[in-house]
């Protein structure tokens, strides 16, 4: 399964295009945001990603959960959304 990483600095048009060319060719990617910025950031690429692949007849569903990175010896709590195409 194909890992996007969203900052808070990401546009979410460009998460949504990227999202929805990987939904295209696979069926699944995981979308992972460390911080409150990113998670917001994430989820507007979510709303405009459905927007983009509706028309397709597809229909997204997002699962949240969290999990644990290290980055630079540091542990971090990271929000996952598993997004499935349905």
């Amino acid at each position: 399964m194909e890992v996007l990483k969203v900052s808070g600095k990401s546009k979410p048009k460009s998460v949504a295009g990227a999202l929805a060319a990987v939904l295209r060719e696979n069926n699944d990617v995981e979308i992972q945001a460390i911080g409150a910025g990113a998670v917001n950031q994430a989820v507007k690429a979510l709303a405009i990603t459905r927007g983009y692949v509706a028309p397709n007849g597809i229909d997204l569903v997002a699962v949240p959960a969290f999990s644990e990175i290290t980055i630079d010896g540091e542990e971090k709590t990271a929000i996952r959304f598993i997004v499935e195409a349905r």
